[in-house]
């Protein structure tokens, strides 16, 4: 019986990921054909299209742990050129970001290339892409670059920053989990277990982090892969 409500649950999480999917298309359809819009109208958007896309990304991330627990998913590594790669999350999210008035500035050696799951590490960095979204003011730096043999991609707000306690719980994941305050950090859970995955012959694990960049916050969170 607990096999089945499984199966069922994510088969049910799978459809509602699809049909969010769908929605968010036809947003980006609909404010391309409306043209110019005022300033409340592109709040309204931007909300509309920030909760979809974070209600999407948890759903994936749900799938995902899913089969992480039945031992059904696999990487699929492969060499993969992170300026390409980033340029399409950023673009997945462009309606996103425009409408909140987010500047994003992209720092990334063309032709830099790392060996990594490309559909699994495209979940982790657009989600928080969104995230960023939500709390930043007005600009979000991605910097991708190689550091003593890791492949490290940062994603810095400019708002206030990652909570102290969450920051000094990050890596207990059991810790982070708080259902009363609505904050599972499943975002996170999911993208450390993703990073983990990813393995080097020499057997380097990665591994994500969170800080604070500055006195007034700044957010970083970073990704570092083998």
């Amino acid at each position: 019986m607990a096999d089945d409500f499984s199966l069922l649950l994510a088969s049910s999480v799978h459809d509602m990921k699809n049909s969010l999917g769908m929605l968010l298309t036809s947003l980006d359809e609909l404010t391309a054909d409306i043209g110019d819009l005022s300033e409340s109208q592109r709040r309204q958007f931007a909300i509309l299209q920030g909760e979809a896309s974070r209600i999407r990304n948890d759903l994936i991330y749900l799938l995902g742990l899913y089969r992480v627990q039945t031992n059904d998913l696999s990487l699929n590594v492969d060499e993969v050129f992170v300026d390409d790669f980033i340029d399409q999350q950023v673009a997945q999210n462009a309606l996103l970001l425009d409408m909140r008035n987010i500047r994003l500035e992209l720092q990334c050696k063309k032709g830099l290339s790392g060996f990594f799951d490309e559909e699994l590490i495209a979940g982790v960095l657009s989600n928080v892409v969104v995230n960023a979204a939500r709390y930043t003011c007005s600009k979000i730096e991605i910097r991708a670059y190689k550091e003593d043999g890791w492949l490290c991609i940062d994603v810095i707000d400019d708002g206030g920053g990652f909570p102290e306690d969450m920051i000094e719980q990050s890596n207990d994941v059991a810790r982070t989990l708080d259902f009363k305050s609505g904050s599972t950090s499943l975002g996170l859970h999911f993208a450390s277990r993703i990073a983990a995955m990813h393995v080097a012959n020499d057997g380097r694990k990665g591994s994500i982090e969170i800080s604070n960049k500055s006195k007034n916050g700044h957010g970083c969170f970073r990704l570092r892969l083998p």
